[in-house]
């Protein structure tokens, strides 16, 4: 735990952060290093940084936990950690030295390990959901001996060394006294069972590779880094155990137009000088339709015009978003002798001066370098 950065540091944020500052740090920070955008060798590694940090200063039970206990989870004793790490080692080296303790029974039921897919989908169909079938590789129970690993007809049996108890003890005699070594068993791999005819299809491991076919539902309003959870999807559990889950990881491509920030989105609109300048009613694309806007006499470039309600879906809650315009003046580039005529009768009448200056880019570099 010793290498892993302070979670506060990873945002970027204070210890007294508040909900809508940690979410916002997240967001800029998830799409700095989303490995769609920034091709870095280690952009994968902060995205997933960042998000685990978030994961835990979102959820104000975790957060309280973190602020008390740092990466420690007291719920996993001393050695435990947000991530679950496995000290279960510890249990041998007491035995080994106090030829004690309690023992896991090798043929006890297991759970099957958890899998993680990535999937890509469009801005929309985040924005409006969207249901897919994906296709997983996993291991699976085999149908033929039903995970036992054993021929059709037959059984596993109990190991004659160990007895079923998957360990060897090795007696040694040292200057401090008689030492008793605990290991796994070598003639049944610390299984406790030994299979005299496995079963051809599977060839004794009782597992088989597959290919899974899944339907997911994505909900409406589901953001980039967002995490779904589809229990007992994973592989298959061992001597009966669950299937472990599949955790889904929803990364969204970006839209040519619109740019999401929480539940609300942001576009752009180009204003001409003259709608600028005398008021328009232009129509503005939103996620659904288009809609009018006006524009009122005199509206400066970069002004923000809101349309409430015209957002992404909230994803816990009702309701919706809203849409922010940013309206933009643009300046022509190319005029007619009338447009600069009229143009500079305007500029008169306002009381301005003007001085064109027409001239090829070469003049304007010989003019730099003689430093004029």
């Amino acid at each position: 735990m010793a290498d892993k950065r302070d979670y506060y540091e990873v945002l970027g944020v204070g210890k007294n952060a508040s909900e809508d500052e940690i979410k916002k740090a997240y967001r800029k920070l998830a799409r700095q290093y989303h490995p769609d955008v920034n091709k870095a060798a280690d952009a994968e590694a902060k995205f997933k940084e960042v998000k685990e940090a978030y994961d835990v200063l979102s959820d104000s039970q975790k957060r309280a936990t973190y602020d008390q206990y740092g990466h420690i989870d007291p719920n996993q004793g001393m050695g435990g950690g947000f991530q679950g790490a496995d000290f279960g080692g510890f249990g041998d080296i007491f035995d080994m030295f106090f030829g004690g303790g309690g023992r896991r029974d090798p043929n006890a039921p297991q759970r099957g390990n958890d899998l993680q897919y990535t999937m890509t989908i469009e801005f929309k169909e985040a924005v409006f959901g969207v249901e897919k079938d994906i296709t997983i590789p996993r291991t699976e129970n085999c149908d033929t001996c039903h995970g036992t690993g054993a021929k059709p007809g037959t059984k596993p049996q109990t190991c004659s060394v160990c007895h079923g108890s998957g360990q060897q003890e090795v007696v040694q005699n040292t200057p401090f006294g008689r030492m008793v070594n605990r290991r796994s068993c070598s003639n049944c791999n610390g299984t406790g069972q030994i299979i005299k005819d496995k079963c051809s299809t599977c060839g004794g491991s009782g597992k088989v590779k597959k290919q899974r076919k899944i339907h997911v539902k994505i909900p409406a309003g589901v953001d980039d880094g967002a995490q779904l959870r589809m229990t007992g999807e994973g592989e298959g559990g061992l001597r009966g155990g669950p299937s472990g889950d599949l955790y889904i990881v929803i990364r969204v491509k970006s839209h040519d137009f619109f740019e999401r920030e929480g539940d609300d989105i942001y576009c752009e609109i180009p204003l001409t000088f003259a709608q600028a300048a005398l008021g328009d009613e232009i129509e503005i694309p939103t996620l659904t339709e288009k809609v009018k806007l006006k524009i009122p006499a005199g509206t400066q470039t970069g002004t923000y015009f809101r349309l409430r309600g015209k957002g992404v879906p909230r994803l816990r809650g009702i309701g919706q978003g809203d849409q922010h315009v940013k309206v933009v003046v643009v300046t022509p580039s190319k005029l007619s002798d009338e447009q600069k005529e009229l143009l500079r009768q305007f500029a008169a009448l306002d009381g301005e001066q003007t001085h064109e200056h027409e001239q090829s880019f070469f003049d304007r570099m010989k003019r730099a370098f003689r430093g004029e």
